[in-house]
Order: structure tokens, then sequence, then C-alpha cells
């Protein structure tokens, strides 16, 4: 029997260790958390880091893997790169996810290739980033180089809050590293995000969404997706344009991706981040309901060096999902969903149980649970997610 190696066992994980037992794998789980769920489904299980490059190549020998792979997850995705590139195993270019999953690198290969990217500048140390604060073009973001999920974030429009916006950046950062740059203001009601996947070097399906956000938690955080795109047909071409051509750019051969890009107001796309991996807060399962296909089906099969099937159906109706979420800091108690809403509402995915602490929704990693909704048309679809507020309700005491 064939060897697959995990890198990750959180609850959105839990479906690739699934769907790797289903195709005939046996199932090697690594997490560093002893509490995670997916190792009461894997067929084994390591209590070690999943960034801990090192130590996950030496399970991958001694378990004499067939294939590796780390689904939605960012701080994995370069283990798995690398652990592939020394076993020779199906994947892709270490180099080229390092760049990828680092964003002063990431900055510096968009210049280096003609692509646009916003004026910006790393740090190691929290003096020199502050000491640096009169020399910005403001509004500017800060962020940390190596996190997900607008962890870490701030955008400020002037340097009185620097000093705490650095701190909290630094916070975040596995290799207390950040970055400062130019924050772009959008053309578009909303960001552009998502995941593509690519097979042979060519992206097969282009999972582009709206990315929504709540002002009243934090602009910067997820907390929803919709589609189709609010934009503009040119400015789709030029998106898919400049993805077609980092993928090519950068050798990725198979495997999700998982994309945030903003059109300014020329007209410009200018890439934000993106992500070897498929995208957290269960985007794979709202395209594999778009398009009806097995994402986390053709990432094992990626992963493992399989055949791929690219058959691709064109969605049909208007699709949404919502993160749920506190703005509070609390003890979760219910949700409770208005009936003005529920006829939308095809699927209910939630994180937490009666007596769960929950808090204050200021990053992905604090949400209480994904709802995924369909409708006819976009302006139903507008109507409804604009008073979302109105129709969902956290008890949190």
């Amino acid at each position: 029997m064939k060897k697959i190696l995990l890198l990750g066992g959180s609850a959105q994980q839990i479906i690739a260790i699934k769907t790797a037992q289903e195709l005939g794998y046996y199932t090697v789980l690594c997490d560093y958390l002893d509490d995670n769920p997916g190792q009461y489904v894997a067929d084994k299980f390591y209590l070690k880091s999943t960034t801990d490059k090192e130590t996950i190549l030496q399970i991958a020998k001694d378990e004499q893997i067939d294939g590796i792979l780390a689904y939605a997850s960012d701080p994995a995705a370069p283990t798995a790169a690398y652990v592939a590139e020394n076993l020779n195993l199906p994947g892709n270019p270490y180099k080229s996810v390092e760049i990828l999953c680092n964003k002063d690198q990431f900055r510096k290969f968009l210049l280096e290739n003609g692509m646009n990217a916003p004026v910006a500048k790393g740090y190691s140390s929290e003096q020199e980033a502050i000491g640096d604060a009169t020399d910005f073009d403001y509004p500017v973001i800060i962020k940390p180089v190596d996190s997900s999920g607008s962890k870490g974030a701030t955008v400020l429009h002037n340097s009185e809050n620097i000093k705490e916006a650095v701190e909290f950046a630094f916070s975040f950062s596995r290799s207390h590293r950040i970055i400062i740059e130019h924050f772009i203001e959008k053309k578009h009601p909303y960001l552009i995000g998502g995941d593509i996947f690519v097979v042979e070097g060519k992206i097969v399906l282009w999972g582009l969404l709206n990315c929504h956000r709540d002002s009243l938690v934090n602009p910067l955080v997820p907390v929803g997706k919709s589609y189709p795109l609010e934009l503009e047909e040119n400015d789709i071409q030029n998106v898919k344009t400049t993805l077609a051509t980092m993928v090519e750019k950068l050798s990725i051969k198979n495997g999700s991706m998982n994309v945030e890009l903003v059109v300014d107001k020329e007209g410009r796309v200018w890439p934000i981040d993106v992500g070897p991996r498929s995208g957290g807060n269960m985007i794979p399962d709202l395209l594999g309901d778009m398009f009806g296909v097995d994402i986390a089906n053709l990432s094992v099969k990626a992963a493992m060096g399989e055949p791929i099937d690219t058959e691709i159906h064109t969605p049909s109706g208007c699709y949404a999902t919502h993160n749920l979420h506190s703005r509070k800091n609390g003890i979760y108690m219910d949700i409770t969903f208005d009936e003005e809403i529920k006829n939308y509402i095809y699927r209910t995915c939630l994180y937490k149980k009666k007596g769960d602490k929950v808090e204050y929704f200021d990053n992905a990693a604090k949400c209480l649970g994904i709802i995924f909704m369909k409708f006819d048309d976009r302006a139903e679809m507008k109507e409804v997610l604009e008073r979302l507020d109105e129709y969902i309700h956290v008890d949190a005491e």
C-alpha cells in the first residue's frame, strides 16, 4: 500500500486525510498540536511540528512515503516541497514555494519579472521599522512576512500608531520578520481571492471569488467569499494573464494555489498574496460545489503523482460563504438564523459547542464556523449579504 505524509490535522484538513484513505493510501500525519482532530482519523500520527523540515524529512524517510501534502497550510508548504525535492517525490520546486510563502521574497520576484508590486521594505528589527515611520508614503500595510489569514496585519493612514502595528506584526511572525508596504487602493468593491488549480503547468480551474470583510471587527480579515466576480471582463482577463505568467515563471507543475489580488483604479493588477496550497475557510469545498470537482481528491492525486481528471463544470447560480464570528470575547452559547436567510443556506459547519471560549474576530483563526449559501441571481445575493448582520445572531456571554 502506498503511503502519503500529510502535514496538519486541523478540522479543515481532515478532508484530505479521509480522501487519501478513500483512494487507498496509508495516511501518516504530522501536527505539533496534541489536540488536533486529524490524529484520530489518520492511520499513523507523529506529534511533530510541520515547519521542522529536517524532522519531517527523517519521518518521511523512515516511513518510506510515496507522496507528501500540506493541505490548506501556508506554514507547512515549504516543508512539503523540501521533503519532496529531497526524496524525488511529486511536488513543486522548493525555491518557488519559499518565494510564495515569504512576502518580501515574493515582492522581489514580482519586480524582477515585470509584474506590479507595491513599494515595500522588510524588517527584522522593531526599532528599525519604527524609525522609518516618516519615510513611508501612506497609507501602508504592516504585516508578518510569513503569516496568512490577515494575522498580524494593520493598515495605517499615518504614523501615529506605528509602534503598536509593528509590535503586532512581529508577534505573528515565526521568522521574526515583517514587511511594510504601500497599501493599494482597489478599483472594485472587493479584493479578488480564491483558489486556482494547476495541472502540468496549466491553470485548469479558475476559482476566483469576491473577498468580503467586516469593517466593524477588522477590515483586513476575510469574512466570506462570493461568486461570480464583481469585475469587468477586461480586468478578469488581466488577472488571469498575471496568474498564468506567475505559474510559468515559478515552474509550478501541479496543485492548488490560494490567491489574493487587487485591481487598482488604473486597471493594473497587483498580486498581494499567492500561497502554494488550497485556501482556508473551506474555499475548496465551495469551489467543489460550484465546479463539480473534488479539490481534496485532486490535491491528493497531485501529491502522489497520479493522473488528474480535469473535467470542470461551469457554475450555475450564485454562491457565497460567510465566516461566523463574534465581535466580543466570551463563552459560546448558540448561533441562530432568521427565516429570511434559512432558505439560502445549504450547508452549515460549526467549530464551536456550547461552553467553548470565543474571541473577538481579529484574525481568521477565530472563526466560529462557516455557512454556505446559494442564490438565483446577483441582486438577490447582494441584498442578503448586505444584511447578514440582521439575520445571524451569535450568542456569547
